[in-house]
């Protein structure tokens, strides 16, 4: 068994969105919060151009297990 960490990164122009699908206890914040963005049944389930980059930031902040983090480009 592999202790492999995945990353998958969505971005638009100016932030890199990271998730960390090992990390994610499904809470649902990404998705209460930015529905437009989070889509968990869509490929790619993140669309990252439905917000602004504060509006990721302010999102991916309130993870409450880190599964989400960013860059910025």
């Amino acid at each position: 068994m592999s202790n492999r960490i995945i990353k998958k990164e969505y971005e638009n122009d100016e932030i890199v969105v990271i998730w960390k699908p090992q990390s994610c206890i499904h809470a649902a914040e990404c998705f209460k919060a930015l529905p437009r963005v989070y889509v968990p049944k869509a490929k790619p389930w993140i669309k990252v151009k439905n917000a602004t980059t504060e509006e990721l930031k302010a999102q991916i902040g309130k993870c409450p297990s880190g599964a989400l983090s960013y860059r910025e480009k």
